[in-house]
């Protein structure tokens, strides 16, 4: 009987050593990913690779491809301008059009600029917030301090771990949490690189009035993502600015809340703002209909 008891027992230590090893390892390496690619600002798009590909002069990059689509589209303008000649159809005034088109062409090749300030403007914002944070509150608003206090207030690191324990499931949950968050932040990151390299076509479709719901729903789908960095610094803020008494359960439960702002952060900010979702399957779903008018 004792060595039945000694088995399970041994079984019980393995895996509580496992999982401690396995959460503290997300814990030690989570918080040094997740402020990088959540607060973003105009370094993320200072990427010599993305800037090749971008383009950064007329006759290279996707800027060589979007000049020919104008093209495409000042051939169509020049056919149905043809056309409503015998068909008597009301067309766009042909220097309403130039000018248009003027505008437009000038808006493309500065359109890697446009980008990086409408960046670094969300950037300016949720920097603000954090800053204020810290001065009425002398915290660090930021990923790093809440696992910090996370740590302190839901599991107290001198104890045994033992999953098996209230303790150890808010432990191992705040620590799925965690990484939850930096999958999806990290599908916010490349989803963003992916949407603002398609800028000089969303930018160009706005010559064709059957064409412009794509620049809408492109920029409705950017600002999105990028605002969602906003909700998070307030997020943060309310989160490290309130006092919570370690081990007291209501404590744990209002961190496990919060925990749960933060991962439906995009969905907040996609029933206020509209765009896309950095939930694998959805996005593929809305990613699938973002080519559909």
């Amino acid at each position: 009987m004792s060595s039945n008891v000694n088995v399970t027992e041994v079984i019980f230590q393995t895996i509580n050593s496992l999982l401690e090893s396995l959460f503290s390892s997300i814990d030690n390496n989570v918080y040094t990913i997740l402020d990088d690619i959540t607060f973003l600002d105009a370094d993320f798009l200072k990427d010599s690779t993305f800037e090749s590909i971008f383009g950064t002069s007329i006759g290279n990059g996707m800027l060589y491809i979007v000049d020919a689509f104008l093209l495409g589209f000042v051939l169509y303008y020049l056919f149905r301008l043809l056309l409503s000649h015998f068909t008597y159809l009301p067309i766009e005034n042909p220097y309403q059009f130039l000018f248009k088109l003027l505008f437009i062409g000038i808006a493309i090749h500065f359109s890697f600029f446009l980008c990086e300030q409408l960046v670094t403007l969300i950037s300016f914002l949720s920097s603000a917030i954090r800053e204020l944070g810290e001065l009425l509150f002398h915290k660090n608003i930021c990923f790093a301090e809440l696992i910090t206090e996370l740590n302190s207030t839901i599991y107290v690191g001198d104890s045994d771990f033992n999953i098996f324990s209230f303790d150890g499931l808010l432990k191992g949950f705040i620590s799925v949490s965690l990484l939850n968050l930096v999958f999806s932040y990290s599908f916010r990151y490349v989803l963003l690189k992916i949407l603002l390299l398609f800028s000089p076509f969303a930018i160009a479709t706005l010559l064709n009035h059957s064409t412009s719901w794509f620049f809408k729903t492109w920029f409705r789908s950017v600002l999105s993502l990028l605002s969602i960095q906003v909700l998070v610094a307030l997020a943060l803020l309310i989160i490290l600015s309130t006092s919570y008494k370690s081990s007291d359960i209501l404590s744990q439960f209002i961190y496990i809340g919060s925990l749960y702002v933060l991962i439906r952060a995009n969905s907040i900010v996609r029933e206020l703002l509209g765009g896309l979702s950095t939930t694998i399957s959805q996005s593929v779903d809305t990613f699938s209909s973002f080519f559909k008018k």
